[in-house]
Parts: structure tokens; sequence; C-alpha cells
């Protein structure tokens, strides 16, 4: 949607400049191209005005959505890599979720889960130290959500576990990621994925309930 959108504004400034090159003439455009570009540098000034308006959005949007600080997402409280531990130490995701496939919701691992093996693991570590005093002043780890649904959508983690579709199919190779690079999940992704594997598609009873 949001190239669609930026596709339009773009061709609508691409159509004003033409008509003001022109006068309200488009057609000089291409029946008079010498004339056209003479009338255009006459009016250079509005011109310029519309390129640097363009220059502008272009930047924004690339600021916005294609810059590497873009796909970095949250920094956590504690760097938790999940290369580290579904990867290379291939800790079952089910592990720290362990409601993911009981529950709507996921849910995150208690500082108690952590702690179950890093009270002998690197114990000393900073970061894990860190931990210890969540624990000490009984307070839950301040973890950054990543994945985001719009708030009038209502995602059954249970559901969609029960009919075996992989972690990976909405959050990405997570077992390659030191830092969760995370995803805004849009209506297109979700409706897609329903007509690829035939499975209910009325609005109220698949994800506006």
């Amino acid at each position: 949607m949001e190239i669609l959108i930026t596709s339009f504004a773009l061709l609508t400034l691409v159509v004003i400049a033409i008509l003001i090159g022109t006068r309200g003439r488009p057609m000089r455009f291409f029946t008079a191209f010498g004339d056209t570009l003479w009338r255009m540098w006459t009016n250079r000034g509005p011109l310029v005005l519309i390129g640097l308006s363009v220059f502008l959005v272009l930047g924004l949007l690339f600021l916005f959505y294609a810059t590497p600080g873009s796909r970095i997402y949250p920094e956590q409280p504690i760097p938790f890599s999940h290369q580290l531990h579904a990867g290379v130490k291939a800790i079952d995701c089910y592990y720290c979720h362990s409601y993911v496939g009981r529950s709507i919701n996921p849910g995150l691992p208690p500082v108690e889960k952590c702690l179950h093996c890093h009270n002998y693991i690197i114990a000393n570590h900073p970061q894990i130290l860190k931990e210890h005093n969540y624990y000490n002043t009984n307070t839950p780890t301040p973890w950054v959500k990543v994945y985001k649904v719009a708030e009038h959508v209502l995602f059954n983690h249970q559901r969609h576990i029960k009919k075996e579709i992989a972690c990976e199919a909405c959050h990405g190779e997570v077992r390659q990621m030191d830092r969760l690079q995370g995803k805004r999940f849009y209506m297109g992704f979700c409706i897609q994925c329903h007509r690829e594997k035939k499975v209910n598609l009325d609005c109220w009873l698949a994800c506006h309930s």
C-alpha cells in the first residue's frame, strides 16, 4: 500500500510539473518538445521547488524504510541472541515461549527461566548480573515488543501452532538473527497465507473477533 501511495504521489508531481511547464497544455510536451523545454526553463523556479519536494519525499522514504538502522529494530534491555540460543545451542522455541501452543499469546520467558541456565553458565557476566537484579527486585525483564499487529486484529498463536504453521513463516529465520529485525504485519500478508493454505477468510471468524 505504501508503494502504491508513493507511486501515485510521484506521478501527481510529474503531471503538475508538465502542466506548469506547458502552461496548461500538456500535449505540447510531446508535439513541441523544444518549446516545452523553453517554457519549463522560464518556469524553472516552481519546477525547482517541485524537484526539491520529490527529493525530500524520496529521502524521507529511504530513511524510514530502507536504511540499515530501520531494519535493526529495538535494543533490548539485555542483548539476547536468538542466533546463539535457538541456532547454535538449538534451544527449542517452546522452551522460552512456553504458552505459544496453548494460548493466544506466545508468552515471554520469566526471569527465573533465564536463570535456570545462567545460574551456572557465565553467571558473573555483567548482563547476567542484570538478570539477577531483576530477579532479586521481583521485576519482570522489560523486553521491548518487536512483532506488531494492528490493535483490531486478533492473532491466535495456539490455533496456528496446532495447524503446524512453522514459527519461521511469520517471524523469519530467527535462528540466524542476533537482535530481532521484527516486523509489522499487514492484512495482505495474512490473506495471502490463508489463500495459499485454503483456510478461513471470513473477516470476523478469522481475524477480527
